[in-house]
C-alpha cells in the first residue's frame, strides 16, 4: 500500500503563537483518529534548530546554507490505499495544524 509523506514548512504556525495549545491539541485529535484508522505510521514536529549537512564522503558542515528556501517543519508518514485518501488526511491535518500541507508519495522499497 502507498505511503505518504505530508509535510509543511518551519515557520508556517509562527502566527498562532497564542493559539499553540488549541492547535496541539487538535492535531493530536488528528493523529489519534489516523491511529485508530490504521493509516499512522510516524510524525512530528521539527524542532528549529540549525542542521548539520553530512556529505557523502562523511564530512560535515552546519546548514542549512542561506539560499535554502524552505526547511520541513513537520511532517507525517500515513500508509493509505489512494492518493486522494492522502489528500483527505492532509485537509484534515491541515485544518487542525491551520496552516498548509504538501503530499508527496514515498517511493515504495520492498526492502522497508
Amino acid at each position: 500500500m502507498p505511503r505518504y509523506l505530508i509535510s509543511f514548512d518551519d515557520g508556517s504556525m509562527d502566527h498562532l503563537r497564542e493559539t499553540m495549545i488549541e492547535v496541539g491539541e487538535a492535531s493530536h485529535r488528528v493523529v489519534a483518529e489516523a491511529k485508530a484508522a490504521g493509516v499512522w505510521i510516524f510524525g512530528g514536529g521539527i524542532a528549529r534548530q540549525q542542521a548539520s549537512i553530512v556529505a557523502v564522503d562523511g564530512d560535515t558542515t552546519d546548514g542549512p546554507f542561506p539560499e535554502t528556501k524552505a526547511v520541513v517543519g513537520g511532517f507525517s508518514i500515513i500508509e493509505v490505499p489512494t492518493r486522494e485518501d492522502a489528500l483527505m488526511w492532509a485537509a484534515k491535518i491541515a485544518a487542525a495544524c491551520q496552516c498548509a500541507q504538501e503530499v508527496r508519495e514515498i517511493m515504495y522499497d520492498p526492502e522497508s
